[in-house]
């Protein structure tokens, strides 16, 4: 009876360590989908940039600086996020929505070119690329949440720090992604 009781008290504690443990997994899996659903995006995104810039390139007094700054944040992204680095990406995501949203505006002056149906077909796509982007960011940072809270809350603690559980870091968004839109500096050149 000794023996029974001693390895009940022996196996219930680990039995709800491996509980803890295998939670701890599941959400460090979690932010890992999440996370390989806002790259989806932000690869269909960024394959769909260097069209839009060809397109409006087609118009010979189109702004090339635009242009140009908007495929070197392409370029930059791309390298944080095969860098993994989430800081980074989210200070470049908001300066390429404002970027984009420069390129949009100084498109309102080319009515050829607000006509166009390749371009006109290409910004309907990358506004629905940035609203999936949105709405992937913020499931990616519930997730991260959850994470974060089960990895730093007793008893999980203990487990996570034994096992190499670590807090994830959340997508957060630039100054610039955050501050209202200034439409009349948009729109003036």
């Amino acid at each position: 009876m000794k023996l029974i009781l001693f390895l009940l008290l022996l196996g219930l504690p680990l039995l709800y360590a491996a509980i803890l443990y295998n939670a701890l997994v599941n959400l460090k899996h979690q932010v890992s989908k999440c996370w390989a659903n806002i790259n989806v995006l932000l690869k269909q995104r960024h394959d769909e940039l260097p069209k839009l810039v060809e397109v409006c390139r087609q118009y010979a007094q189109f702004e090339q600086a635009t242009l140009i700054k908007v495929m070197e944040a392409r370029a930059a992204i791309s390298e944080a996020a095969r860098a993994g680095n989430i800081g980074r990406l989210g200070e470049l995501e908001g300066g390429l929505s404002d970027l984009l949203g420069r390129l949009f505006a100084v498109a309102e002056a080319y009515p050829e070119l607000k006509t166009d149906q390749q371009f006109f077909h290409l910004a309907q796509r990358i506004t629905q690329l940035e609203e999936n982007i949105a709405d992937r960011r913020e499931l990616y940072n519930e997730a991260v949440n959850i994470n974060n809270v089960r990895v730093e809350q007793f008893p999980d603690v203990f487990v996570a720090r034994l096992c190499g559980f670590r807090s994830a870091t959340p997508l957060r968004f630039a100054g610039a992604e955050t501050r209202d839109v200034g439409l009349k500096a948009l729109f003036q050149r």
